[in-house]
């Protein structure tokens, strides 16, 4: 069993600079106490999201880390221009040593695409040309490709990474996405309700390619508050957790189109399918326990900052998971 962290970095009452300061000392926190990796989400135009580019951030934290894994959940592919994004890549995995893992995807948000210009139908065929091309310039020191929305003629690629193959994840929706992403031998993030979750656990080890000697991980995202009694963290994780959809819904709501996210739009429903766990030490550890063994993933992403929880304790709810619930599941 491993651990790591999932983050939107929503906007709270502050500096956007204040937050960024508060989360890096939170991931450091949670480096010393052995989660695993850290990952990030890309949002526009949305208070979900005040890290739009997250190479930006992950950059900094690179620098003010050692060994907790980085990188995006996702990268939304169809809103870059493959070649630099193949060379950001290239200079985080410099920057942080060869810890770089970079979460793909075609984006989860039709509204945020349409800022960038590419529409619905067009986002299914760009995210799969650009991460054509970045498995190809990861392999090669130079790229030649031609497809429908790029095309590059021997272009030298002289700044390389520092991992021989950079580890992809996907948080794939549908069984034909997570079988494209299974093919190419990407771990995998589900998010939502712990049924969806066995479902696609079974599914994934089932088809995931064989002959390599590697099992996948399969994350199952999971936003945690630990408090040091039951009605304390319910107390700070209901209204946190209602600002923090709040700003998951703001644009669907905006553009009267029906969020795709119904199942967790409140902090009582999200608790009942166990995306949502807040409480004592001792009813995390529980519920954790529960659905790992009832659901069958191997990795536990958790969102310990959220909404209005604040710092201190987020904080705090960190120090009570690492020193109350992890050492109850075996690394």
């Amino acid at each position: 069993m491993q651990f790591g962290i999932f983050d939107h970095l929503d906007y709270r009452n502050e500096t956007p600079a204040q937050s960024y300061s508060d989360r890096i000392t939170l991931i450091r926190a949670a480096e010393q106490a052995g989660f695993r990796r850290y990952h990030l989400a890309e949002h526009h135009g949305t208070p979900l999201g005040m890290a739009p580019s997250p190479g930006i951030f992950l950059a900094a934290l690179a620098r003010e880390t050692k060994h907790i894994r980085l990188g995006p959940m996702v990268y939304c592919l169809p809103l870059y221009v493959p070649l630099r994004l193949l060379e950001e890549i290239c200079m985080l995995d410099q920057l942080s040593g060869g810890r770089i893992e970079i979460g793909v995807g075609r984006g989860a948000s039709p509204i945020e695409s349409a800022f960038y210009g590419v529409t619905r139908e067009e986002s299914v065929p760009r995210y799969v040309e650009v991460m054509e091309i970045l498995r190809a310039g990861l392999a090669s020191d130079r790229l030649s490709f031609r497809g429908t929305f790029y095309r590059y003629d021997d272009v030298p690629l002289p700044l390389r990474p520092v991992q021989p193959q950079i580890p992809f994840w996907s948080a794939a929706l549908t069984p034909e996405a997570r079988a494209h992403a299974a093919a190419g031998g990407m771990h995998l993030m589900v998010l939502g309700a712990s049924e969806r979750v066995k479902e696609a656990a079974a599914h994934y080890r089932a088809i995931w390619r064989a002959g390599d000697g590697r099992d996948p991980l399969i994350g199952a995202y999971r936003m945690v508050f630990v408090a040091d009694n039951d009605t304390a963290a319910e107390a700070r994780a209901r209204p946190a957790f209602d600002l923090w959809f709040s700003h998951l819904a703001k644009l669907w709501r905006e553009h009267n189109e029906t969020t795709p996210f119904l199942s967790i739009e409140s902090y009582d429903r999200a608790r009942d399918c166990g995306m949502l766990i807040a409480g004592s030490p001792g009813r995390v550890r529980d519920e954790l326990a529960a659905q790992v063994e009832a659901c069958g993933y191997n990795y536990a992403v958790l969102q310990l900052a959220f909404g209005s929880l604040g710092h201190a304790a987020e904080m705090r709810s960190l120090a009570l998971f690492a020193e109350r619930v992890m050492p109850d599941f075996p690394g």
